[in-house]
């Protein structure tokens, strides 16, 4: 059988993306990372990626007209690697509306927070400052509004007494590690299904993943 064809959009060091690329080397893995692409030259991830032996590319978003002649340039090069679930790992670029609606129901992120609490920057001085007892991870679908989309599934985490945004940040990445390719592979398998919003994952049990520190 076919392996879904995985693009990793990233704009840093790629944990999330070094993860997924680890994950696929499972002979029975349904998934593989056709590609990586970059919107900076100088990502770390890019290197990790192509010591890996997957394909890479960068489109710059300097000097772009606006945000969706960058998105079609992104998705074009999506399309030449014949991908068909786009995930992203620490793109720190916020879409056009077209790019989300091209790639509908087929566009996932995972960011560091328990959403819909705490979107956008610095989520984990956000969780410490309101003072919640926890936090963690986050997968969802891509849509127009920003870390709005339908969430498919999240790890939880305590927050510590002592926490600062670092060590909890520390703690959540350990389960995006976790989470992130289990999530792919569920709609590899075709269990994941979106209809009016809410998301339906066939046979996985508990979509909330908690663990010890």
């Amino acid at each position: 059988m076919a392996k879904l064809k995985i693009g990793i959009l990233i704009s840093g060091r790629g944990s999330n993306m070094a993860a997924l690329i680890e994950a696929a080397k499972a002979a029975d893995y349904p998934a593989e990372i056709t590609c990586v692409v970059s919107n900076v030259a100088e990502a770390p991830g890019l290197a990790i990626a192509q010591k890996q032996g997957v394909a890479t590319a960068v489109i710059s978003h300097r000097g772009q007209p606006d945000r969706e002649i960058f998105d079609r340039a992104v998705s074009a090069e999506l399309d030449k690697h014949g991908v068909e679930l786009v995930t992203l790992a620490g793109f720190m670029r916020i879409f056009s509306r077209w790019l989300p609606t091209r790639w509908a129901g087929r566009l996932i992120n995972i960011h560091p927070s328990l959403l819909p609490c705490f979107k956008g920057l610095h989520v984990q001085q956000q969780a410490i400052d309101a003072g919640v007892r926890l936090s963690g991870c986050t997968v969802h679908f891509v849509i127009p509004d920003l870390d709005t989309g339908p969430i498919i599934a999240q790890a939880v985490v305590p927050v510590l007494t002592g926490d600062n945004a670092e060590t909890l940040a520390a703690r959540i990445l350990r389960h995006d590690h976790r989470l992130y390719p289990q999530v792919v592979r569920w709609f590899a398998e075709g269990r994941i299904s979106l209809a009016g919003g809410r998301v339906t994952v066939e046979d996985a049990g508990s979509l909330l993943f908690s663990s010890d520190p």
